[in-house]
Formats: structure tokens, C-alpha cells, sequence
């Protein structure tokens, strides 16, 4: 569930999910171990830079749904016949997910020593009173957007 949300929150295009705010409160520190991982291989200098930020691309993608194929038949497009080439799958979520943490959100955070989200509590949900809440990056482009037109 986890893998799923934190998925969900990095692809998303708004920057933000709306769940309990147990699992937005499980969710923080998962997605920040995540984000420190990408700020690590926005720094790395030196010989073994390039290998060391492949490394740390493999844990980050430890952490996202990759999305499986439950059936051989889908499976068998893929393999191809003697002599012919390869159709590839399209990216998964998951795979979009460490491209844009490593491409942009690394770069967004490399100045900043932690706290890359934000709860906002939203009350309690009719049906079942469950505590509802909004979990956002912070530094958002609609964020900044807000504070330039307030100055």
C-alpha cells in the first residue's frame, strides 16, 4: 500500500494525495527516505559518482510499485520470435516515478536538509469518521506560484 501511495504522490501532478491521516503519517517518512536518496545523487562527485548514483537509483526503486503481469500471454509479446525484435512494455508508474525523482524533485531539494512534506489535516470523513488528510511536497510549483502573487 505504501509502494502504491508513494507512487501515486511523486507521479502526481498536482503534488498531493488525499487519505487517513494514518497512512499519510506512515507515508512522510516513507517518501523522505526516498527524496534523501535522490538529493545524495544530486551531490556525488568524483570517480565512482556514476556508479554510485545507479546504486542509488536501484534502492529508490526498491521503494515504488513496478507493476507486474499476471498472465503468460502478455508476457509472450515481449519475448519475441527467432530473428525478429523485441516489443517493449511501456514504462510503468513506478519507472516514471524514479525518473522524475531523480531528474526533478533531487534537484527542487538539494538546499534543503529534510522535511519534503506537508500533512494538512481535513476533518473526519462521513461514512466511517475516519481522520482525513491532504499530504503534499512542499515547494510545490503551485505553491510558489501562491506566493508570488501574494507579493
Amino acid at each position: 500500500m505504501l509502494r502504491n501511495m508513494a507512487t501515486s504522490l511523486i507521479n502526481a501532478e498536482n503534488e498531493y494525495i488525499v487519505t487517513t491521516m494514518p497512512k499519510a503519517k506512515e507515508l512522510r517518512s516513507y517518501v523522505e527516505k526516498v527524496i534523501t536518496l535522490s538529493r545524495k545523487a544530486q551531490v556525488l562527485e568524483g570517480d565512482s559518482a556514476k556508479a554510485d548514483a545507479v546504486h542509488l537509483r536501484r534502492q529508490a526503486a526498491s521503494f515504488f510499485h513496478a507493476g507486474n503481469f499476471t498472465h503468460n500471454q502478455e508476457m509472450s509479446r515481449f519475448r519475441g520470435k527467432k530473428g525478429e525484435a523485441k516489443e517493449r512494455p511501456e514504462r510503468t508508474a513506478g519507472v516514471k516515478a524514479v525518473q522524475r525523482l531523480f531528474g526533478e524533485l533531487g534537484a527542487r531539494y538539494e538546499n534543503r536538509p529534510g522535511g519534503y512534506t506537508r500533512i494538512i489535516r481535513l476533518g473526519r470523513r462521513k461514512g466511517d469518521n475516519a481522520e482525513m488528510a491532504v499530504i503534499e511536497l512542499v515547494d510545490n510549483p503551485r505553491e510558489l506560484e501562491s506566493k508570488k502573487a501574494v507579493k
